[in-house]
């Protein structure tokens, strides 16, 4: 005979856990409300007696588990935030089995187990492989706009070519992470001229780039040049080894990376190259976008509060 005490826990901790990622999407990114249909499915199905709902929901529980390593590793989740999600899901994982346990011996309908494995998989085993960001700054507008998220691949590691757009540690702040354009590889020679790229000889079309102010900057626009601004000490480097004839030689392992809003972008030129040893991944797509600005939220209200805020027509776009 079923516990009826366990799966009746059970039932309404699954609708709990939903309630509680309908109220974070509609608070924050739209994009996880989906997700709260996993333990609403779990909680309607133990309400009907399908014992693999509940064992369901503890096979999807132990893959979120998984993935804790992966935060930590990544710096995305802090320590006490990790223990605190383990200690939870720990708690989860025998609550769903018991339930499970307690359907079965009362001979209660199995259910599907497939739908369940398959759910685990899809929403555990990408994170694996890509790590997603919040554009915090304008930096690379238009291209990604301030609020847009995205999906990074980090895994396997990309090898960065010309005009890619990469993620990597910041080398003025090694516990934040930026993301700019590589104009310039090992090898290259770089020089800007009146806002115009050079690259080996050849003026670069650039159809990403912006340029938002009429004045050109003696060194901002012609670069490289005598600094007209406090340089960090391995732009300052950078600018007296690996000059040559007026170009910016780049040297082996090494990216010289500019933001696509050209006049408003702390990038290379200020603190130099970027290594290939912290080169992080390759964004992949903008799966939401949020405008942060008053404009979007006025207030800062959430999300759900000011609808017109999110901009659906970034949504899953390719970068």
């Amino acid at each position: 005979m079923a516990n009826s005490k366990v799966v009746k826990a059970a039932s309404i901790v699954a609708f709990v856990i939903a309630g509680l990622g309908v109220i974070g999407a509609l608070m924050g990114p739209i994009m996880v409300l989906p997700l709260a249909a996993i333990p609403l499915v779990a909680g309607i199905g133990i309400m009907r007696r399908r014992v693999w709902s509940a064992y369901g929901f503890a096979f999807y529980q132990f893959a979120q588990l998984l993935l804790l390593p992966v935060a930590l590793f990544r710096s995305t989740m802090g320590l006490p935030g990790i223990i605190a999600a383990a200690a939870l899901i720990a708690a989860l994982i025998p609550l769903f089995l018991l339930a499970g346990r307690s359907l079965a011996a009362a001979g209660a309908e199995r259910g599907w187990a497939w739908p369940w494995i398959a759910a685990s998989v899809l929403t555990t085993l990408p994170l694996f492989f890509v790590q997603a960001f919040v554009i915090p700054t304008g930096s690379m507008e238009d291209t990604l706009l301030i609020g847009d998220r995205i999906l990074v691949q980090r895994f396997p590691k990309p090898s960065p070519e010309r005009g890619d757009v990469i993620v990597f540690v910041y080398p003025i702040d090694r516990d934040q992470t930026q993301m700019k354009r590589v104009i310039g590889a090992p090898g290259d020679h770089i020089r800007i001229s009146e806002k115009i790229v050079y690259r080996n000889g050849a003026a670069l079309k650039e159809p990403y780039a912006v340029h938002r102010t009429a004045y050109v900057d003696s060194y901002r626009d012609n670069f490289p040049s005598e600094p007209n601004i406090r340089l960090a000490d391995a732009a300052r480097e950078m600018i007296e080894k690996h000059v040559v004839n007026g170009e910016l030689v780049v040297p082996g392992g090494k990216y010289f990376v500019l933001g696509d809003n050209r006049d408003n972008s702390f990038d290379s030129r200020y603190w130099g190259f970027v290594s290939s040893a912290d080169l992080i991944g390759k964004p992949l797509v903008i799966y939401e976008s949020e405008d942060q600005t008053e404009q979007g939220r006025p207030g800062g209200k959430p999300v759900w509060v000011w609808a017109h805020g999110v901009r659906w027509n970034r949504f899953l776009k390719v970068l």
